[in-house]
């Protein structure tokens, strides 16, 4: 099973831009569809974002998109998550996750998490 990692999550204002990493081991992600989702205090874990295994389709929920962009590079075992635009509702804990094969919008059908990385924005 791979193993995720996720990093830089940090202290922003609203309007900045931000950039997620996650880095994968123990396993190539050519073989897994990637996703990022997001949890904030008190609420459930939310799809943000996804990409096909071969980046040719993506998927965001209606918050998002516009101003977030899911990319991979798979020769680097990496995904990322550029977020323009941020806002206080932005603020959360974000987390990579990985599904063999295709990629869904619950959390349910993905297996391989990371730890998570905090982002927090403020006004």
């Amino acid at each position: 099973q791979v193993q995720l990692r996720e990093s830089g999550g940090r202290l922003v204002t609203a309007g900045d831009t931000l950039t997620l990493f996650c880095v994968a081991s123990g396993r190539s992600l050519d073989d897994y569809a990637m996703a990022w989702f997001r949890q904030a205090p008190g609420k459930e874990r939310e799809f943000e974002a996804a990409i096909s295994l071969d980046a040719q389709s993506t998927s965001y929920t209606d918050s998002v998109r516009g101003r977030f962009t899911i990319s991979r590079n798979n020769a680097r075992n990496a995904v990322y998550l550029r977020m323009n635009g941020l806002s206080t509702r932005d603020t959360a804990v974000y987390y990579c996750a990985a599904r063999e094969g295709h990629y869904t919008n619950y959390a349910a059908d993905f297996r391989s998490w990371g730890q998570g990385t905090q982002v927090t924005v403020s006004s």
